[in-house]
């Protein structure tokens, strides 16, 4: 699109922001951590503090005039705003209560996106992007963690009921920026169905210049899916007395995932292109149209 990579709000020191800033941490949720049931490792940084990072980011630009690398003044309100969250809060729990407890939860969440469209609304927001979940029932690390069967694998090798409780999910998402769209009807919500081109590049990789869909590039263990959960991508731990490296594999531009939880370089040129298109946006937003010759 003819823009550098976003700087992160959390690293101040030497960022240029005139571009615009990110928000997002690592394993970060919409909903604010429960400590008694998530899982080690999940982000502080909830939905909720980074819409208040925004704000105060908001604010301290206004009151600086826009001095040194921060953007102008007037840009919130033309700015393009993303949300792509929830699949932290969905997966967190699966292993301890299973897909069905969890789908309770998921109102909660779409609701909580929803309130945070309409919060950056009032402060002048217009434009947003809403991505939905990708079918984690195709990814190796949860293939590999989460408890199933044989019967519940379908053709493509991807987990049926976890994939349906995304489905679940993504339909309640779907539903409710339909109702937030007529509340603020000079705003242009879209959204994003980032769930479609996932499920095809990992049903269908070869059809997409690819080789293996349910298989992690970087990993360790071989077999079906190269994915051991107590020696993730990079790491070095020793396991039945001997030192096991999960290390990448030589040729990833073959590969949907990189290390069994995120997508490769590959899968992710495919996955932009497909959104920068409009094709899968609704309603239909041609992010083409705005890049850079």
């Amino acid at each position: 699109m003819g823009l550098p990579l976003l700087s992160p709000y959390l690293q101040s020191i030497g960022s240029d922001y005139r571009h615009g800033a990110n928000f997002a941490t690592l394993a970060s949720t919409v909903l604010l951590p429960n400590t008694s049931v998530f899982v080690t490792g999940t982000s502080p940084f909830s939905l909720g503090i980074q819409i208040n990072q925004m704000k105060e980011f908001r604010n301290r630009v206004l009151a600086s005039n826009s001095k040194g690398q921060l953007p102008r003044p007037d840009v919130f309100g033309n700015a393009l705003y993303t949300i792509d969250i929830g699949q932290n809060d969905f997966t967190s729990n699966l292993g301890s209560l299973g897909v069905e407890s969890v789908k309770r939860s998921l109102p909660s969440i779409v609701n909580q996106i929803s309130w945070t469209i309409q919060d950056l609304y009032n402060i002048g927001a217009r434009n947003f992007m809403v991505f939905n979940m990708a079918p984690i029932g195709c990814y190796p690390a949860f293939l590999t963690e989460l408890p199933h069967n044989s019967n519940d694998l379908d053709e493509f090798g991807c987990m049926k009921s976890y994939n349906s409780g995304v489905t679940y999910y993504n339909q309640l998402l779907n539903n409710s920026l339909t109702e937030v769209r007529k509340k603020l009807q000079d705003a242009s919500i879209v959204f994003v169905d980032k769930h479609t081109v996932t499920l095809e590049l990992f049903r269908h990789p070869t059809a997409h210049g690819l080789k293996y869909g349910t298989r992690a590039c970087c990993g360790y263990g071989g077999g079906t899916y190269n994915f051991n959960q107590h020696v993730y991508c990079g790491n070095s731990k020793v396991v039945n007395g001997k030192t096991a490296t999960a290390g990448a594999c030589g040729d990833p531009q073959n590969y949907v995932s990189w290390d069994g939880i995120h997508a490769t370089e590959a899968a992710n040129n495919k996955i932009a292109y497909a959104v920068i298109s409009g094709s899968y946006s609704y309603p239909p937003f041609d992010l083409s149209k705005l890049c850079s010759p």
